[in-house]
């Protein structure tokens, strides 16, 4: 009868101890890794969403920067932790949508590797020139680039990356020339560009918003449906003749596959609620983007539309692959 007795309990002991681990989740602080160095979109946006994003989970929510390879770097070291929701990764249209387009062999498959969260924010693009530069307008830039074929350079956030690979559709489209220069993130290439280093940086809003507002860089067109109010003499790249140039980009949370469901559903609304504090969406805004909440579904979506899209670019502007 004893042996009997233990033996019941030990079943519902197991049967119940999953759920418990579960319901506790998380037990301990979790890992954000940011594939890239700190100051730039994807660090701000990160560090911007992080502490709230802790608070809802009751956990402390630790940011670790993994640069390298245009997001490659962190985003192959993030795939393969262990799936158990402590360890999760800024995924965005740079490191899991262009960087993978551009290797011939991936070192991470950003559809199958991943567990996608939500979307976080959609971000503005903008093209940057130092402030001490002669070149005022997109368009004296045009005429300087076509006077001076490849006598000027862009930095970028290295090979492969958004930034890399948008540059090259600039020069598609406005059929001109630059040297490209990459960098390990674009917090150094902007260094560099107020240095003189480089002319030209294709950056994304919130990373140059700062050294925009204290005149130090001057924005001389933005991807955005509309001009940016705070910067309402700087046209969209639809205004200067560019539509194609015109579009904002993703960028959202993952974690390694394989996470259990009730943890990724549990990260999405702690995401949710993170989305919805004041603080963070004037914060994001300030930046010069939009928060932008998602389903996992409707993340996973994107990210596998983006892919196609950034395939089928890669394609037409005959970029040869890493």
């Amino acid at each position: 009868m004893i042996h009997k007795l233990r033996g019941s309990i030990l079943i519902a002991v197991c049967s119940v101890a999953p759920i418990t681990v579960l319901a506790a989740y998380p037990e301990k602080p979790i890992q954000l890794v940011v594939p890239y160095a700190p100051g730039g979109t994807t660090d701000l946006i990160a560090r911007v969403v992080a502490p709230k994003l802790g608070e809802a989970l009751g956990q402390s929510v630790i940011i670790i920067n993994k640069p390298g390879a245009g997001g490659a770097v962190g985003s192959a070291y993030a795939a393969k932790e262990r799936p158990d929701g402590y360890t999760i990764v800024m995924a965005v249209e740079s490191s899991h949508a262009v960087n993978p387009s551009v290797q011939k062999t991936p070192s991470y498959d950003p559809l199958k590797d991943f567990s996608p969260i939500s979307n976080l924010a959609n971000v503005l693009g903008v093209l940057d020139v130092s402030a001490g530069s002669d070149i005022k307008t997109f368009d004296q830039l045009l005429g300087a680039l076509k006077k001076n074929p490849g006598k000027m350079a862009y930095g970028s956030s290295g090979n492969g990356g958004y930034s890399h690979l948008f540059g090259q559709l600039f020069l598609s489209a406005t059929q001109t020339e630059m040297l490209h220069v990459p960098y390990k993130g674009l917090g150094p290439a902007m260094i560099d560009l107020l240095a003189g280093q480089v002319q030209v940086i294709f950056d994304n809003l919130p990373s140059s918003a700062a050294q925009i507002e204290a005149g130090k860089v001057r924005a001389l067109a933005v991807a955005s449906p509309v001009r940016v109010k705070n910067m309402p003499d700087v046209p969209t790249y639809a205004e200067v003749g560019y539509p194609q140039l015109n579009t904002p980009s993703w960028f959202g949370l993952a974690a390694p596959a394989n996470v259990p469901k009730d943890i990724l559903e549990k990260l999405n609304l702690a995401v949710k609620k993170a989305l919805q504090d004041p603080e963070v969406i004037i914060q994001i805004e300030k930046q010069g983007a939009v928060p932008d909440y998602t389903t996992r579904e409707q993340f996973a979506a994107m990210i596998k539309a983006s892919n196609q899209q950034w395939q089928d670019i890669v394609k037409a502007i005959n970029f040869e692959k890493m």
